[in-house]
């Protein structure tokens, strides 16, 4: 049978892999704020990236203190800074996702492919109900959700870790550039109604580009 364990998920090195995706994800971030901003600016006030970034930066600032006892004591540490650092509403949104994804990890010290799945989709429900939005809304919620979709049938499937994350790497894309068709519901873009239409949204853009960049570290 194939090993569909995520690697590194002894109680020794949990914490260790958790460290190693946050800290991929906040880099990623840094690294694309201008074209995050770009994407944002064109139905919304530009500021997305800006947002990001310097809430990340500021993660990593605060890096050594984090609390490292459990990989989901260190997501709820990180969510509560990415909360409070990140302006406007995509910090309470993105801070709740990792919150909740802690949450249910709660004080396991490995996590399973089926623990993983389970913290993503409560970080879903809890960006849901954060703020208000749906799929079809025109959100991250759009690339998120199918990128999850895609972790849970790869590992039911039994394939290697870093063939999942690949494949859900592509479905994130895929529905992230979907976008475009959508008319926005939420945030400032939804004030443009169906001028929103034609572009794709920043935020489901973003989750794509950071799961491209962790399926990539993951198989180095």
């Amino acid at each position: 049978m194939t090993d569909t364990s995520l690697p590194d998920t002894t109680p020794s090195t949990s914490v260790p892999t958790t460290e190693r995706v946050v800290r991929t994800i906040a880099e990623t971030a840094i690294e694309h704020e201008q074209y995050f901003g770009d994407l944002d600016s064109v139905v919304g006030d530009g500021d997305f990236g800006y947002s990001l970034a310097r809430g990340f930066e500021k993660l990593l600032e605060g890096w050594d203190d984090l609390d490292r006892s459990t990989p989901g004591a260190f997501l709820k540490r990180s969510g509560m800074v990415i909360t409070s650092r990140i302006g406007g509403t995509s910090g309470p949104i993105w801070g709740t996702g990792f919150l909740r994804a802690g949450m249910t990890a709660g004080v396991d010290e490995v996590i399973t492919p089926d623990r993983l799945v389970a913290m993503l989709r409560a970080g879903v429900e809890g960006i849901m109900a954060r703020g208000g939005a749906s799929l079809g809304d025109k959100t991250l919620l759009d690339s998120l959700v199918p990128f999850i979709d895609a972790l849970e049938r790869g590992f039911a499937a039994g394939d290697p870790p870093a063939d999942v994350l690949a494949a859900a790497a592509v479905a994130c894309r895929t529905a992230a550039d979907g976008t475009a068709d959508l008319v926005a519901k939420r945030g400032r873009a939804a004030y443009t109604g169906e001028r929103s239409r034609g572009s794709v949204d920043a935020g489901a853009t973003a989750l794509a580009v950071l799961a491209e960049r962790l399926a990539v570290v993951w198989r180095s």
